[in-house]
C-alpha cells in the first residue's frame, strides 16, 4: 500500500464530526466507564459482579473506538469548495441522476466510506453506484451492475459541494 492509498478523504464538515466523536470518546465517555469500573469494583467480589464485568466490556469497545479514531485522524485530508472539478463526477461531487427505466430524479453525494450516510443521499465511491459513477460527466448514460440486476442513469448534471 502506498501512502496515498492510505489517505481518508473527507469534507471539513466529516472531519470536524470525526474529531467530535473522538473528543467525546476520550473526555466523556472514557470517564464514565472507568468510575462505572470503580464503582463496580467498590461492590465486593468482582469475579461473579455482572456489572463490572459488563463496564470491562464497554471499555474496551471505547478504547478500540479511540485507538480506531486516532488512527485515521492522522491519515485525513480534507478539501476545500474551491478545489473541487465539476466536469466530472469524483469524490464530494453532487451527481444528478435520471433513472432511465422509470424517468425518477436522484441525487447523491460521492464521498469516502467514512462519511456515507443513505438517509442523506451521501453514498461511498466503493459501493457498486459510487464506482459507476467516478470519472463520468454530464449528459453520459452509465450502466452499473449492483447484486438485484442493473441501473441505467442518466447523469443530468454535477456540482460541487456547497
Amino acid at each position: 500500500m502506498t501512502a496515498a492509498d492510505s489517505w481518508i478523504y473527507l469534507t471539513e464538515e466529516g472531519y470536524r464530526k470525526m474529531q467530535a466523536e473522538f473528543h467525546r470518546l476520550k473526555t466523556v465517555e472514557r470517564p464514565r466507564i472507568v468510575g462505572e469500573i470503580s464503582r463496580a469494583r467498590d461492590m465486593g467480589d468482582i469475579s461473579e459482579n455482572a456489572e463490572y464485568h459488563a463496564a470491562k466490556e464497554r471499555q474496551v469497545l471505547i478504547e478500540r473506538k479511540i485507538s480506531e479514531l486516532e488512527e485515521k485522524l492522522t491519515r485525513i485530508k480534507t478539501f476545500k469548495e474551491d478545489q473541487f472539478d465539476d466536469s466530472r463526477a469524483y469524490l464530494f461531487s453532487i451527481v444528478h441522476l435520471r433513472d432511465i427505466k422509470s424517468g425518477e430524479e436522484i441525487r447523491y453525494q460521492l464521498v469516502s466510506p467514512e462519511e456515507a450516510d443513505f438517509d442523506l443521499d451521501r453514498i461511498s465511491v466503493h459501493s457498486p453506484i459510487g464506482k459507476g459513477l467516478l470519472g463520468h460527466a454530464k449528459g453520459e448514460r452509465v450502466t452499473i451492475r449492483v447484486p438485484a440486476g442493473e441501473f441505467v442513469y442518466e447523469i443530468i448534471n454535477i456540482e460541487r459541494p456547497a
